[in-house]
């Protein structure tokens, strides 16, 4: 005789892994795109050095007039998202798809990530247009810390600030790194190492991203907050319960974001190609 078994299913609800933002460390948001979707940023341009002259007219040289480079930040990333949850589904599989639930992790697995991958290619796109990028072939732990050292030696010698660096690098190269001869300065917060900070090396500020995350053959990114803009200009997410033609509830989303290299500062970010 066939034997009917029960079955249950739990109310608790299996998260996949996720993480906070990787990126808003090594940015900033010092614009204000408010009622606009264009910010022109302007650079005051400088004039040489030249000799005095002790006669004749123009003695400090030929004036010319001071000047400005503009460079237009436009906003390009609108993006959305929908779904619905149905009461009767939500009923019938034990409350799991909770629409405020279900928002918060439509937000930590799906959005942080994308806005994470989106700045560090374009920091990665402005470095290699900018001829600051690194490639020597697979990293290793022979090549790891001198890797490290060369491109921070490059924004070095472009004067930007030793304070307040960032490096952004896979778990892999992190390996690597450890395996140098370094010292690690692993005092870091709870906090600090929920976002992926892990100390510093020679000041800088380490923090790991998942390999996906990268560019292309990119395994280290070595910045300063400075050079990248990342505005968050609109996050609006909505929940409406039995909106029209639908019973339970229907969840919408939408985040206006972007990521700018200023053209005057990218010389503050250099990376490690591993092919």
């Amino acid at each position: 005789m066939a034997q009917n078994l029960a079955v249950k299913y739990s109310p608790k609800v299996v998260e996949r892994f996720s993480t906070v933002s990787k990126t808003k460390v090594g940015t900033n948001t010092d614009y204000d795109w408010d009622g606009v979707t264009t910010v022109n940023v302007y650079s005051v341009d400088t004039t040489p050095m030249g000799d005095y002259t002790r006669s004749g007219s123009n003695r400090y040289g030929t004036p010319t007039d001071a000047g400005t480079t503009k460079q237009a930040l436009t906003l390009s990333r609108d993006r959305a998202f929908t779904t619905v949850i149905d009461r009767r589904n939500n009923d019938e599989s034990q409350g799991v798809l909770a629409a405020g639930k279900w928002l918060a992790r439509q937000l930590r697995e799906v959005i942080t990530p994308e806005i994470d991958v989106y700045v560090l290619a374009a920091m990665e796109t402005a470095a290699t247009a900018n001829s600051k990028n690194l490639a020597t072939g697979a990293t290793d732990a022979t090549n790891a810390y001198t890797n490290f050292l060369t491109l921070t030696e490059s924004l070095s010698d472009d004067e930007v600030p030793t304070t307040g660096r960032v490096a952004f690098m896979t778990a892999s190269y992190y390996n690597f790194l450890k395996q140098g001869n370094f010292v690690l300065d692993s005092e870091m917060d709870a906090k600090g190492r929920r976002s992926g900070n892990l100390g510093t090396v020679d000041g800088v500020k380490i923090t790991v991203v998942p390999s996906s995350y990268m560019p292309t053959d990119t395994d280290l990114i070595i910045t300063h907050p400075c050079a990248t803009v990342a505005p968050m200009v609109l996050t609006d997410y909505i929940t409406h319960k039995n909106a029209p033609g639908y019973n339970g509830w229907l969840i919408e989303g939408r985040v206006v974001y972007d990521a700018f290299v200023l053209t005057a500062k990218q010389d503050a970010i250099a990376v490690h190609k591993s092919a």
